[in-house]
């Protein structure tokens, strides 16, 4: 094969302009609700384009604007700007109020996560019932981790993508610190949780709670 034909072959698969892919994951990140990886955005791409680093140069393209192009785990979105939150609150729609006690199991996942039930529990001072992790599931903000090597295989929780998604975070390593948290109201000085009430003394999902053993409700 002559070295003018390899050169037309080499052509046909030449990569648009940054500027083009640019547009290109802009368009693919508009249209798309749920954050995409960028294997995903790639697979949809004309052949040689390098979606990593058009998404480097399409975020920052974005700073300061209404819109942001943020990056969930190890998926990439367009989200509306963290500052101007406040003008979708009319859109907003609470489907669900969490409970007290499953505030509390989910604070303790995403910050001590991989976390066993057994550990959520110590933690807490209070058993955590069935209930409790049932509707942290549903909602998809946690789901279950690798099983721990340790007797009884007990299985494990963490966050999910989701749960990064609804609270605008790259990774559970950009959730606020404690000094964040009380300085915004949202964590009192609560006793440790070794003089915390024990189960049957004001735990609002106590009497919830099943004698069901770990291994039931974690079947693999």
């Amino acid at each position: 094969m002559s070295e003018d034909i390899v050169k037309q072959e080499e052509s046909l698969f030449e990569a648009p302009p940054m500027a083009e892919q640019e547009r290109m994951c802009e368009a693919i990140l508009f249209a798309t609700a749920e954050p995409v990886t960028v294997k995903e955005i790639e697979a949809r791409m004309p052949h040689g384009c390098d979606a990593a680093e058009a998404l480097v140069y399409l975020r920052k393209r974005y700073e300061g604007r209404g819109v942001s192009v943020v990056k969930v785990g190890d998926a990439w979105a367009m989200r509306t700007a963290s500052d101007l939150g406040f003008l979708m609150q009319k859109e907003t729609v609470e489907i669900r109020k969490l409970s007290r006690a499953a505030i509390e199991t989910l604070a303790i996942i995403a910050y001590h996560q991989p976390v066993t039930r057994a550990e959520i529990e110590e933690i807490r001072g209070v058993s955590v019932s069935r209930g409790t992790v049932d509707q942290l599931l549903e909602m998809e903000w946690i789901r279950f981790g690798r099983r721990k090597m340790t007797p009884g295989r007990p299985v494990t929780f963490v966050v999910t993508q989701g749960f990064l998604d609804h609270f605008g975070l790259e990774n559970a390593r950009d959730l606020p610190g404690l000094k964040e948290l009380r300085s915004a109201g949202l964590l009192d000085n609560r006793p440790p949780p070794g003089s915390m009430p024990q189960l049957g003394e004001g735990d609002e999902d106590a009497g919830e709670e099943t004698q069901e053993g770990q291994s039931e409700l974690f079947e693999d």
